[in-house]
C-alpha cells in the first residue's frame, strides 16, 4: 500500500497551478453525532386488491406504475355464476314478499295463526339478506382502486383465473412514504431522547431529513432490537418503496473536521486530498476519512488540520499539476 501512494504521489506531486480550482478551507466544526442503521423504504399507505369472486379476468384497464384514483376500474373478473346466484335470490325474494302479503291478509280475516304470520315475515327477511349478498358478491367482479395513489405492481394477467383471496393488484401512496430500521436495545433511550433523524440513500448521494421518528414500544425478543418508523416529506421525490437507506440517529453534539466528498480522491484503500499552499502550489497528501456526517460531508481523522486549502476540483487540479510539471 505504501508503495502504491508513493507512485500516485511521484506521479502528481506538487507544482503550481496556472488557474486557481475551486478551493475550501476546512475548518473544525460542531456537527450532529448520529448512529447509522440500514433500512427499507416502504409506503405508509398501501393496499393489496384480492379477489372477492372467482372467475376469469376478462378485463385489464392499469398496469404498473400507472396513476390511478380512488373507486377508479382496475379490472372486471367474468362472474356469470354470480350473476346467475342474483337472479335466483331476486326470485326467491318475489316470492317471499307474495307468500308474507298472502299470510298478512289471512292473519287479519283470522284464517291464519300470529306464528303463521311470524314465519312468513321472517322468510322475507332471510330473502332479502340473501338477495343482498347475492348483489355483493356480484359487485365484487368489478374491481377498483381502494386508494388514490400508483400501481406498485398487477398480479394478474387477461384471461387468468382469479380465485378466492388472490392478489390482483397493488397500490400505493407516493405521498407518504418512511423508512423501517431496526435498532439494538442498548441505543434504544438516545433515539427516544433526540427524536431526530437523517435518511441517507447512498447510491443517489441525497439526505432527507425526516418529518417524524416513531419507536414502536416493542422489542424483538430474538435480537434484541426494535423497530424505528422515520416518516418522510410528502415532497420527497425519487423515493419508492423497496429502496435501500441508511438512517442516521442523531445522538449528540461534537466538534469534528470535515471535508466535502467531492475534494477527496479514492485510488483503492487510499484516499488523498488536494491541499493548496499560500503560493497556489497544490500538493497531494494521504487523509484518513471517518464516517460521513450530517449534510453529506466526510469526517477527517488524520492528514488536515484546521485552517488548511483543499481542491474542490481533484480531477482537474491533478492535471493541472502534472502540466506544469512537464513545463
Amino acid at each position: 500500500m505504501k508503495i502504491i501512494l508513493a507512485l500516485f504521489v511521484a506521479a502528481l506531486s506538487a507544482g503550481a497551478l496556472a488557474q486557481a480550482p475551486q478551493s475550501l478551507v476546512v475548518q473544525t466544526r460542531e456537527v450532529e453525532l448520529t448512529y447509522p442503521a440500514e433500512s427499507v423504504v416502504e409506503a405508509v399507505k398501501q393496499a393489496t386488491v384480492a379477489a372477492q369472486v372467482a372467475g376469469r379476468v376478462v378485463d385489464v384497464r392499469t398496469d404498473a406504475g400507472r396513476r390511478v384514483k380512488q373507486g377508479e376500474v382496475l379490472m372486471r373478473i367474468d362472474a356469470r355464476e354470480a350473476a346467475e346466484g342474483v337472479a335466483g335470490a331476486q326470485a326467491q325474494l318475489v316470492q317471499a314478499k307474495a307468500n308474507f302479503e298472502r299470510t298478512r291478509n289471512l292473519f287479519n280475516q283470522k284464517f291464519v295463526s300470529k306464528a303463521a304470520l311470524d314465519k312468513a315475515e321472517a322468510d322475507l327477511k332471510s330473502a332479502q339478506a340473501m338477495a343482498g349478498q347475492a348483489g355483493a358478491g356480484l359487485s365484487h367482479a368489478t374491481v377498483t382502486a381502494p386508494i388514490s395513489g400508483v400501481v406498485a405492481l398487477r398480479h394478474v394477467e387477461l384471461g387468468e383465473m382469479a380465485a378466492l383471496g388472490k392478489p390482483l393488484v397493488t397500490v400505493f401512496d407516493p405521498k407518504g412514504m418512511r423508512v423501517i430500521a431496526s435498532v439494538p436495545q442498548y441505543k434504544l433511550a438516545e433515539l427516544r431522547g433526540s427524536g431526530k433523524a437523517r435518511v441517507e440513500f447512498p447510491e443517489t448521494g441525497k439526505w432527507i431529513d425526516a418529518a417524524r421518528v416513531e419507536v414502536l414500544p416493542i422489542l424483538d425478543a430474538r435480537s434484541h432490537t426494535v423497530t424505528a418508523r422515520i416518516y418522510l416529506p410528502e415532497d420527497a421525490e425519487g423515493v419508492v418503496p423497496g429502496m435501500a437507506a441508511r438512517v442516521h440517529f442523531v445522538t449528540g453534539r461534537a466538534p469534528k473536521l470535515t471535508v466535502p466528498p467531492q475534494a477527496v480522491i479514492r485510488r483503492g484503500e487510499v484516499n488523498a486530498v488536494y491541499v493548496i499552499d499560500a503560493s497556489n502550489a497544490a500538493k497531494l497528501r494521504q487523509v484518513r476519512l471517518g464516517e460521513a456526517v450530517a449534510g453529506g460531508e466526510v469526517e477527517v481523522l488524520a492528514g488536515l488540520a484546521s485552517g488548511e486549502r483543499v481542491s474542490l476540483e481533484p480531477v482537474k487540479t491533478g492535471i493541472a499539476v502534472k502540466q506544469s510539471a512537464v513545463k
